[in-house]
């Protein structure tokens, strides 16, 4: 009986490393099928304003529009471009960029689970041209602060406790790659923290708030301080998702 018991787990075990060495293959070999990719970014046209800890309590969150820094097409589209082009052809596509920015994942995890990816269907109804091989969408992605809040994209965040005050700025993103012919969702990644050491620490890019942040030109320095978070992060995100070329 026990050696029956043995045999099961060890055939278990031998399936699910299988079908997870399958997967990868199948993953591998239809990013190594791509040639032409479209890129479609919608992380930077607001900021939130997010406050936690002891002083947060019953605040709703704030945003304040920042679709004058044009991070969504002069930064991130520009640079995943120059990323992306010594693979692939890269071809400038059109879409709505506030039906993107409006997709927000449910806060009943098992749901986001359990729904079809969203973005699968906008990128084929809502994206022109169509008919590349696939299509690179950077949306914005979502991490807990301090007592449980969520925060989400470009942002200012406060945590106050009884001793102390901390503040960090946080531009939370994720990328899919998705197929232009069959609109499966064939790679998804959400970018990684950079220099997660501080007391205050979010599942993404951030980086702590000084006294830098005041003054008349706050405004610039904030702006700077959130292309400096993703400047940094998109290559590497990029190249967990092998999608960049070693160098």
């Amino acid at each position: 009986m026990r050696r029956h018991v043995v045999l099961w787990i060890a055939l278990a075990v031998t399936s699910v490393v299988l079908s997870a060495a399958a997967a990868f293959e199948t993953r591998a070999s239809r990013l190594q099928a791509i040639k032409t990719v479209g890129i479609v970014s919608a992380i930077g046209e607001e900021m939130s304003l997010t406050q936690a800890g002891l002083t947060a309590l019953g605040n709703t969150g704030q945003s304040a529009s920042i679709s004058a820094w044009g991070l969504d097409e002069m930064m991130i589209v520009q640079q995943a471009t120059t990323l992306l082009s010594p693979r692939f052809r890269v071809q400038p596509v059109s879409y709505r960029r506030a039906a993107f920015a409006a997709i927000r994942d449910s806060a009943v995890a098992p749901v986001n689970l359990l729904r079809s990816d969203p973005f699968k269907e906008l990128v084929r109804s809502d994206v022109t041209p169509q008919g590349l091989d696939a299509y690179i969408v950077i949306t914005r992605a979502r991490s807990k602060l301090g007592n449980g809040r969520n925060v989400e994209g470009v942002g200012l965040a406060e945590y106050r406790t009884l001793l102390a005050d901390y503040g960090l700025i946080h531009a939370l993103y994720e990328v899919r790659v998705i197929d232009g012919k069959s609109f499966d969702v064939i790679e998804k990644r959400a970018a990684a923290p950079l220099d997660n050491t501080g007391t205050l620490r979010l599942a993404g890019p951030s980086g702590p708030v000084d006294e830098t942040f005041g003054g008349s030109a706050s405004g610039e320095r904030l702006r700077a301080a959130i292309a400096d978070l993703i400047t940094r992060s998109l290559p590497i995100t990029l190249g967990d998702m092998h999608l960049t070329d070693s160098p």
